[in-house]
């Protein structure tokens, strides 16, 4: 019976972020410095024909949360939806804060719960060593994974150094 033997050593880092982003803009900037800036040096490349650039959004998830609360701000009830876009999500939100049947039906007040509305977003990222990677941003961590070289973790990490948010 033949073996199985391993080929590559795939890995994952975590860094958790001293302090949440703070909200969907600065998140945002922050995921589209990496799109727009390409701060890995990644490099175009074509598979299955089809050519993609060296970095591209691949996943995105962004959750608006709404607290109903009665007239004593005792919380009555509370709302949640996830959106594929930003742009969904503060129109999803906004169409949550202006219900007046979803507020009647929590017999409350509506308002944003932003402290706890959540974001994330997937970079696939081509290393020119030819490795393929993912970068993960969440509003509380940000994750590499799907590598093996070092040299990647070290270019996310001298990046991430530079960038506040991400402490």
């Amino acid at each position: 019976m033949a073996d199985f033997v391993q080929k590559t050593t795939v890995k994952t880092a975590v860094r958790v972020l001293a302090t949440p982003v703070a909200d969907v803009a600065a998140f945002n900037t922050i995921v589209q410095s990496v799109l727009t800036g390409n701060p890995f040096a990644c490099v175009a490349y074509m598979t299955s024909g089809t050519s993609h650039p060296g970095v591209e959004k691949t996943k995105e998830t962004y959750v608006a949360k709404i607290l109903y609360q009665d007239s004593n701000a005792k919380i009555v009830g509370n709302d949640s939806a996830r959106f594929s876009t930003i742009a969904g999500f503060n129109a999803g939100a906004a169409a949550l804060l202006a219900s007046a049947a979803l507020a009647a039906a929590h017999a409350g007040t509506p308002a944003r719960d932003t402290e706890n509305e959540t974001f994330s977003a997937t970079l696939k990222c081509h290393d020119p060593n030819g490795e393929l990677y993912m970068v993960n941003f969440s509003r509380e961590s940000v994750s590499l994974t799907s590598y093996s070289d070092d040299a990647i973790r070290t270019k996310v990490e001298t990046w991430a150094d530079t960038v506040p948010a991400l402490a």
